[in-house]
């Protein structure tokens, strides 16, 4: 298994990932956001806001994970208000239950703590949410969203 970081080049694989990972999570893929995404993975790893990892076995990829740096106003618990957070999580079916999320995971962390960030959060889907318990993430009750 190789993993190295996804750079300019592996933008169009990254969009068509991303695009199986919101199918494999229930979300009807019912508008084409393929500019969008290759507009977003352009914007966010030219500006090392986004850091994304890629793991592949006999030169396919199997799985990907990234980690989003985000600036918020600092507070008491957060003083630099630096938060990462977690995103674009996948593996390949035939790839799950081989501890690849996990060793993804701690490249991630890695990611944040090169940065001096103390603050991951993630939005869990139902598959991913035993990997992340099992990681040492907590629900809380912070989040709330507003569809506009």
């Amino acid at each position: 298994m190789n993993y190295r970081k996804a750079d300019m080049k592996d933008i169009p694989l990254l969009v068509s990932i991303r695009k199986k990972q919101l199918i494999d999570e229930g979300i009807e893929p019912n508008i084409d956001i393929d500019e969008e995404l290759t507009r977003y993975f352009n914007n966010k790893l030219a500006n090392n806001l986004l850091v994304e990892w890629i793991a592949e076995e006999n030169n396919q990829i199997i799985a990907t994970a990234a980690i989003a740096f985000i600036d918020f106003p600092p507070t008491y618990t957060n003083k630099t208000g630096r938060k990462g957070y977690i995103t674009n999580m996948y593996t390949e079916p035939t790839s799950r239950g081989k501890g690849i999320a996990t060793g993804m995971l701690d490249r991630l962390v890695n990611e944040a703590k090169e940065r001096n960030i103390h603050k991951i959060c993630l939005v869990a889907s139902k598959l991913g949410r035993p990997v992340y318990k099992k990681y040492g993430f907590q629900d809380t009750d912070e989040w709330l969203e507003l569809n506009l």
